[in-house]
């Protein structure tokens, strides 16, 4: 029989053939797309006749489809729902798909004609998007190592492949920490745990076949058992299990792994002629320099570590009131802080969760893109999914479709941590008009059988945050799929995502979809005003924990790399002023955003580059008096979600706004300015 993954895809909208694949089907298929793509590269490499755009861009736009296909497939599989064959299977990839990489990319014949063409594109008649093609193209040859010879070429090679594999295992380690931790608790323990925290726990018992309720490193189950539990010795256990994640000795640590991706990176960089890392990775992006990026962060910094360092005083004085007697430690915050919340704001996690169901914040998410864009979701019924939790819909406007959307939201032992956003097929219009096929992946808490999936404000907020990424893709409208979506600068890719976190603020927003999941009644008027009140509440932890990290993650990247990367995050919290009682929002061992691969290493700083955008970007629709203001959020479409990475991301943001920002509306907007 052939190989699902290589026989044509008939499922509705070209969906990927889910229920027929087998783990056995992907090896072959990976081998066999591998084998096309290369046949490929070599017919475009060898062509006789000169070089064109169309016999050489595009024809490498196309060359390795199917391979793209079939792996669409494997790493959705990997990432939501991993096993030990697909672990191995990672492993066995990853340096077949690096020296696939190596080959194209080092090509002499091939680069030859990408050089040829840029060097004479004034003499072909190329449209504005090919010219960004081309130059993108080249670009890539060249970061690449195109231009290498003899030694350093060759130990790119190795460098690369070394790196592809150290970043699987990274992954593997985290994810196999995360899956074999829990911890049981008794009737007991449950005292003073909110009901949907009770309910949480007692479906993760479920998962780990246990008799009760257990706590895992699922971030949507141990930060409300941190929120809510008064017993400091269990927050201590749960603290010391989740922060201590890929730092257990063993197969499973990380910190080695982290100092040799580090080492390998830097030699990477003066290979290529960059002083280091950070110097290579942020040159194509918005910030373009180490000391930008620093800049930014350290603005950031002061403000926010002296609002910490002022809460952690308050917190503190709340705790000796308890007769707890020591320092206020970061396994403490949570709980002082929910409790503080609930005397300053009047406000709880527990009173707020019965209102946002998430069946209700998906379709709050797609209400509002509706208003702005005039998007339809259909549901999918009947559809073969990665996940028996997963479901689809159909995107459409005026009629036409527009995209396939998948939403698999469930936290499980086989699912990486985090939330993110992927497609399973990308738009493009060379080829034949595709359209896209968008997942969204999230790790919320799955309640007990026939009970409601009830969300904190922080998970309605990630809803909303991944919806955005997905609407930059399902909206995208290019011709080429290298520049399609997401295929942005890193620095620009959260602009998107973090703007449309702001429509779940819109209080009419809220007053339509904040209805509660057992009444069906409305969140009443007072509590919708002081949970917008509180919008800025703890804002000082939360800016404080992300930007230390992305401090350390500069560090770590600009310089001569550390032997020791855990001496010298301690080096940078030390200089910084990390407050005790607050730790890195990801420390290094299980800092997946920087050591699971490439994308965000050197470039954590992206989410508060991006958020001096939406902030901005936002402000757009407050000036014309309306969230669902239809000129805005068309010049918003045409201006930034449609156009993926047709022109540098600064031209793309002065195109919609008029003018660059400043980060003042950034530090306004998270309760740091006056």
């Amino acid at each position: 029989m052939q190989n699902p993954l290589l026989a044509e895809w008939d499922a509705p909208f070209g969906l990927p053939p889910f229920d027929r694949v087998s783990d056995d089907d992907f090896a072959p298929a990976v081998d066999a797309a591998l084998a096309e793509a290369r046949a490929n590269i070599a017919a475009i490499a060898d062509n006789p006749e000169p070089p064109t755009f169309e016999n050489t861009i595009e024809a490498l736009e196309l060359a390795d489809d199917t391979l793209s296909r079939v792996l669409s497939v494997f790493y959705n599989l990997a990432g939501t729902d991993a096993n030990p064959e697909r672990e191995a299977l990672q492993r066995e990839f990853s340096p077949k798909l690096s020296a696939y990489s190596s080959e194209v990319v080092m090509n002499e014949a091939l680069f030859k004609r990408v050089d040829t063409l840029w060097n004479e594109r004034e003499n072909h008649d190329l449209t504005d998007e090919q010219a960004r093609v081309l130059m993108l193209s080249r670009r890539s040859f060249v970061r690449s190592g195109a231009q290498l010879e003899g030694y350093a070429r060759d130990r790119l090679k190795e460098v690369t492949s070394r790196l592809s594999a150290l970043g699987v295992e990274f992954t593997q380690n985290l994810l196999a920490d995360e899956r074999g931790w829990f911890m049981e608790l008794t009737e007991d323990e449950l005292e003073g745990l909110p009901g949907f925290v009770v309910d949480a726990a007692r479906s993760a018992g479920k998962e780990k076949e246990v008799n009760g309720p257990a706590i895992t490193l699922s971030r949507s189950l141990i930060v409300p058992f941190l929120q809510f539990s008064p017993r400091r010795d269990l927050r201590e256990r749960a603290w010391a299990a989740w922060t201590s994640r890929g730092a257990n000795g063993g197969e499973t640590d990380n910190r080695a792994i982290a100092a040799e991706i580090l080492s390998l990176r830097e030699e990477r960089a003066h290979l290529l002629g960059y002083d280091d890392f950070a110097s290579f990775k942020l040159e194509t992006q918005m910030a373009g320099t180490p000391d930008a990026v620093r800049d930014l962060l350290m603005q950031v910094w002061e403000p926010a570590r002296a609002t910490a360092d002022a809460d952690a005083m308050r917190l503190q004085a709340m705790m000796h009131n308890d007769d707890e007697q020591g320092d206020l430690e970061p396994w403490d915050w949570r709980f002082y802080s929910e409790r503080r919340r609930g005397e300053e704001h009047d406000l709880n996690e527990a009173e707020l969760k019965p209102y946002l169901s998430l069946d209700n914040m998906i379709d709050a998410a797609f209400t509002c893109a509706n208003r702005l864009f005039g998007i339809e979701a259909k549901p999918l019924e009947g559809v073969a999914l990665n996940h028996p939790d997963a479901r689809a819909w159909e995107i459409t406007r005026d009629g036409e479709h527009l995209a396939v959307f998948i939403g698999d939201y469930f936290a499980r032992g086989s699912k990486r941590s985090g939330a993110w956003c992927s497609a399973l097929r990308s738009q493009r219009k060379v080829g034949g008009d595709t359209r896209p096929v968008v997942i969204n992946v999230c790790n919320f808490a799955k309640p007990s059988d026939g009970q409601p999936a009830l969300l904190s404000y922080d998970d309605a907020r990630t809803l909303f945050h991944e919806f955005g990424h997905a609407l930059h893709q399902m909206l995208s409208d290019v011709t080429y799929e290298s520049i399609s979506g997401t295929s942005v600068a890193r620095d620009f890719v959260e602009l998107p995502s973090q703007l449309f976190e702001h429509w779940l603020e819109v209080p009419e927003v809220l007053a339509e979809f904040a209805t509660h999941a057992e009444t069906g009644e409305p969140m009443p008027k007072d509590l919708l005003d002081r949970l917008l009140a509180a919008a800025t509440y703890d804002m000082g932890f939360q800016t404080v924990e992300y930007v230390a990290s992305a401090l350390v993650d500069l560090a770590f990247h600009t310089g001569e790399p550390p032997a020791d990367p855990m001496q010298r995050q301690a080096e940078v919290l030390d200089d910084i002023g990390m407050p005790r009682a607050i730790a890195m929002r990801h420390a290094t061992p299980h800092f997946a955003h920087v050591f699971s691969g490439d994308g965000y290493s050197a470039g954590y700083y992206s989410y508060m580059w991006s958020e001096v955008m939406d902030a901005d970007a936002f402000e757009a629709f407050k000036e014309a008096g309306d969230a669902f203001d239809t000129e805005t959020a068309k010049k918003l479409e045409a201006h930034i979600l449609s156009v993926g990475g047709l022109r540098e991301a600064s031209e793309l943001y002065t195109e919609f706004r008029g003018r660059m920002p400043g980060p003042e509306a950034l530090l306004k907007g998270r309760g740091l300015a006056a």
